[in-house]
């Protein structure tokens, strides 16, 4: 009885020891994550400012971060700039948004009915490897140039991710939870809606993330090259400031695009970082 007593305690002392919070934990996680970010930006403009130094390319062409931040910031301070980010994070935002509806609904149904994933889930794949900027000779054929051809390359590009991850996510739910869903009542739209689904997330999740890297690329790519008219973006920016031979203010936009690249990792991060806590998976080392 002593034992049983004495193991007792043990476990309650290292459940309380693990429920006590470390002094300025919150503080430390912060810093922990976003040192090594700062550390990698310090890293990449020293050694561009290395291979400005070695004069591998003229200053004029390969502008040196000194010239690029002022640049940069001169762009920052004027609304055209904002207006012209907004627009293409609007194109973003609405391609990507049609993207996933589609792609989570042939995921599902891929899933759902094997004569689907025999008939189509080759063909997914295959549109998932296809480069994006192959389909925009067809869909500047197609829609004349503008946004609708945009859209059309940016959902091609990342539905099939999107309808992949799907796919994954539902091939690696346990069959053990499937019967269990089922004794409990679940079939048909509610087994996927109360099981299969949530279980599935996770690979979702990282399909999206896929699906985003596309539709940005595409996006980018489209901006550069499809005739859009007034309604420029950042990748119309590049362009101009190209043809201008506005070099330091080229590599500018290049660098607000990186961002909005981390940023968006960000979130998904955030978002996966929120779904391990869920499923008590995120565990403090």
């Amino acid at each position: 009885m002593s034992a049983d007593v004495s193991v007792a305690d043990e476990l309650a002392g290292l459940d309380a020891l693990e429920s006590v919070p470390s002094r300025g934990g919150r503080g430390r996680r912060v810093w922990a994550s976003t040192w090594p970010k700062l550390l990698a930006i310090v890293i990449g403009i020293a050694a561009w400012q290395i291979v400005v130094e070695t004069g591998w390319r003229p200053r004029s062409i390969l502008a040196p971060p000194t010239e690029v931040f002022p640049e940069l910031w001169d762009m920052l301070t004027t609304g055209t700039f904002w207006g012209q980010v907004a627009t293409t994070m609007q194109r973003a935002i609405l391609g990507f948004a049609v993207a996933v509806a589609i792609g989570l609904v042939i995921g599902f149904a891929v899933a759902r009915f094997a004569v689907l994933r025999a008939a189509f889930g080759s063909l997914i794949t295959g549109l998932q490897t296809m480069p994006s900027i192959a389909w925009f000779p067809l869909a500047i054929v197609l829609f004349q140039g503008g946004d609708s051809a945009i859209f059309f390359v940016i959902v091609l590009g990342a539905a099939p991710s999107v309808a992949n991850g799907v796919l994954a996510g539902v091939d690696y739910v346990p069959p053990l939870l499937v019967r269990a869903g089922r004794n409990m009542g679940a079939s048909g739209f509610s087994l996927y809606r109360t099981v299969i689904g949530p279980a599935s997330f996770p690979a979702i999740l990282a399909g999206l993330k896929q699906g985003w890297a596309f539709s940005w690329r595409s996006l980018m790519a489209g901006e550069l090259i499809v005739p859009i008219g007034e309604a420029g973006g950042l990748g119309t920016l590049l362009t101009v400031t190209r043809e201008l031979s506005e070099y330091a203010q080229m590599l500018g936009v290049m660098i607000v695009i990186l961002i909005i690249g981390i940023i968006a990792d960000g979130v998904f991060g955030w978002a996966n970082n929120a779904l391990r806590r869920r499923w008590g998976l995120d565990v403090d080392h």
